[in-house]
């Protein structure tokens, strides 16, 4: 029997047929205002910016630029609400509403992964089954916090700091926003919450969210803008509390800037996750583990695991089974329910992945991508490995953000941990191995803040995230999210 010419690719793979998710469903404005005090209005200056689609560089929308004067009066507007209903709110109806938002979100999940999708270029697999329901996940979680800090904190009083400055990443929008504003509101705490230039658009949804919820006017407070923005709510004297998401180089100057200020703040910055691979591993979940760990989202993780170690013994079966697995790879619309990688979020962003993949071959990597076609316009990058690279490239110690994989190969155990700690890094890592031993051996060894053994990115609201070295400060997620929204007192 003849097989159907649109089921089987001429290389001899099968192809799928297109499995769109729809946008009829879905609303984006025009134009968008900042939500200030309960309610989107025009920015001070008049001025607006382009969100575009990366899949196809089509505008999106248009949104407001926030000058020194909007986030002067996001503050103001955050410390009415502190001092006046939030902070009288019994705390059980604070959790009351924080729930209510975390319901409202699940009841348009769709729509929020649609939207995730379209502005910022990932998969709407992922927007769809991990970001959406994580986010959801945080506001339940620290819903129900709000009204038991006492257990929390045995044995102290924690009482809120104030007005929360956040500034997220385009990564994660919407996960990024649920990550900071749940806590911070579960603790007392209102907020001004900068998201991402490319990403505005699910946190600006969010904020339609949060007025249909009936949140007290100017509990939350979201303008959107570039890095002056951004700098206006860090230095802002109003602000208590600083949550910051984003690169090293800008984490820095945030450092700096809040040299000598009483102000409480939590950095989670750069990452390049080792996961290492033991020749008792199994093998083919391992590589399944590599793949979801560093092509799934694009490279876009800060956690992504973008170096592998390899012990010598099975690195050429590894690498065999890794490329074959990447031929397999879907490269396309993020919207396609098959596509594996979506686009890259910016063209600034691809640039910076195409530079480092001739910076890679310049040091005497070998690299290898695989053979997809990409689409002829948007911002795309096939997934990509390099072999042959040493300990002192920079493909293997500084973060690249995209699809490519440095990879490395030991012998012992004692090469593979000073390997993976020889970055300035340390915020993620992966062991695989069939030996319990070697995991919690391992794990003790590697200084990192999560670890994963015999699998990798996966994430839980109860479970603490952050990082050492240039990773950052502070933890974000599980009760220890609570510590950084609180001041304690005996």
């Amino acid at each position: 029997m003849a097989i159907p010419e649109n089921k089987l690719a001429f290389d001899g793979g099968w192809n799928y047929a297109p499995a769109p998710e729809s946008t009829d469903h879905i609303v984006v404005k025009k134009r968008y205002g900042l939500f200030i005090n309960g309610d989107f209005r025009a920015p001070e200056k008049g001025r607006y910016f382009d969100t575009l689609n990366p899949a196809n560089e089509e505008k999106l929308s248009r949104v407001a630029m926030a000058s020194q004067a909007d986030v002067d009066k996001a503050v103001k507007a955050a410390r009415k609400a502190y001092t006046g209903p939030w902070s009288r709110m019994k705390a059980k109806e604070r959790g009351k509403y924080i729930f209510r938002i975390a319901r409202m979100i699940q009841e348009r999940a769709r729509e929020f992964a649609v939207i995730e999708s379209l502005d910022g270029g990932k998969p709407i697999r992922e927007s769809r089954d991990v970001d959406v329901p994580l986010a959801a996940a945080h506001f339940f979680y620290y819903a129900g916090w709000a009204d038991k800090l006492e257990y929390a904190f045995p044995g102290r009083k924690a009482k809120a700091l104030g007005v929360a400055g956040q500034v997220i990443p385009w990564n994660f929008p919407l996960l990024m926003a649920s990550w900071k504003i749940a806590p911070a509101l579960a603790c007392g705490n209102t907020v001004v919450l900068k998201p991402a230039e490319t990403t505005p658009l699910t946190a600006l949804k969010l904020a339609e969210v949060i007025a249909d919820a009936g949140l007290p006017d100017g509990v939350v407070n979201i303008v959107t803008g570039a890095g002056d923005t951004g700098a206006a709510i860090v230095t802002h004297p109003g602000v208590d509390k600083v949550a910051f998401t984003g690169s090293t180089n800008v984490g820095r100057i945030i450092q700096k800037a809040l040299a000598g200020t009483n102000k409480k703040y939590t950095l989670e910055l750069g990452g390049k996750a080792a996961n290492i691979i033991f020749a008792d591993a199994a093998i083919d979940q391992a590589v399944e583990g590599i793949v979801n760990g560093i092509f799934f989202n694009q490279g876009h993780v800060c956690c992504a695991g973008s170096r592998l170690l390899v012990q010598e013994s099975v690195a050429d079966e590894v690498i065999e089974k890794l490329k074959d697995r990447m031929e397999t790879l879907i490269v396309g619309d993020p919207l396609d329910k098959n596509t594996d990688i979506g686009a890259i979020n910016s063209r600034m962003q691809l640039e910076k992945i195409e530079s480092y993949l001739k910076i890679g071959q310049s040091e005497g990597g070998e690299m290898h991508q695989s053979s997809c076609s990409l689409p002829k316009s948007g911002y795309w990058c096939r997934p990509t490995i390099f072999t042959g690279v040493s300990q002192s490239s920079r493909v293997v110690q500084e973060e690249i953000f995209g699809p490519v994989l440095a990879i490395q190969t030991f012998r012992t155990y004692d090469e593979a941990l000073t390997k993976a700690n020889n970055t300035p890094y340390g915020l993620s890592g992966g062991v695989w191995t069939d030996k319990g031993s070697k995991i919690f051996k391992m794990t003790q060894g590697i200084r990192a803040g999560v670890i994963w053994a015999n699998t990798f990115n996966k994430f839980d609201p109860t479970s603490p995230f952050g990082g050492y070295k240039e990773s950052g400060m502070g933890r974000e997620g599980g009760l220890h999210g609570l510590g950084a929204y609180v001041k304690l007192e005996a």
